[in-house]
């Protein structure tokens, strides 16, 4: 399955990315996913239209985000929000008239899957908790990247491994990110966790052993 941009901005842009994600989710065949830092919602569309493939109306996307630049993340690493494509930055300001790391954007990107999606604006720190992740069968985890937060993220999403699920971690080999990787291997050696490093360490893949 083809990863699609949509004209918009994603994390996922290295050639082969997109796809390579795409085929590990489809090797689970989820179908209640939960993805920590949403962006532009270009993943989260990809996701959708994927499991629509899978199981036609029968599943569900959650999506946790900021939705905005703001002293609450100022410390985290956000991709830029401006494109060097000047007919994006048009589109944006003066077609749709919208900022697209905002939560109206992306439901308007989501809309043909309305029923499915669960959208939440609001800090991971505060907000994993009071989720029920009883359901849910595979996370994508690309939110804060600052070892407190990904530590806090992986310490709420541990039940999803627990009932057979599968936690996929985006940037795990980061140079400017190191918390991440040390938040991660800490969360599989306490947990007693399997974990493999995929796609020359971009990505881990945590599981039961």
């Amino acid at each position: 399955m083809k990863y699609k941009k949509y004209f918009r901005k994603t994390s996922l842009k290295q050639k082969g990315d997109g796809e390579f994600f795409l085929n590990e989710v489809r090797k689970k065949n989820p179908k209640y996913f939960l993805e920590i830092g949403v962006f532009h919602g270009v993943t989260a569309r990809n996701i959708c239209e994927l499991l629509k493939s899978l199981h036609k109306k029968d599943f569900k996307y959650i999506g946790l985000d900021l939705f905005e630049n703001s002293d609450e993340n100022k410390s985290e690493i956000i991709p830029s929000n401006s494109f060097s494509n000047p007919f994006k930055n048009i589109y944006f300001k003066y077609i749709k008239k919208q900022d697209p790391y905002s939560l109206e954007a992306v439901h308007d990107l989501l809309k043909n899957f309305k029923d499915n999606v669960h959208l939440i604006k609001g800090n991971s720190n505060k907000i994993l908790k009071k989720i029920d992740m009883s359901k849910i069968d595979y996370v994508f985890l690309d939110g804060g990247h600052e070892y407190e937060t990904v530590k806090n993220d992986l310490k709420y999403c541990l039940d999803v491994i627990k009932n057979s699920g599968t936690i996929l971690c985006d940037d795990y080999n980061l140079s400017y990110a190191p918390g991440v990787k040390k938040a991660i291997d800490e969360f599989v050696t306490q947990n007693k966790l399997k974990c493999e490093i995929l796609r020359n360490s971009r990505f881990a893949k945590i599981e039961k052993n």
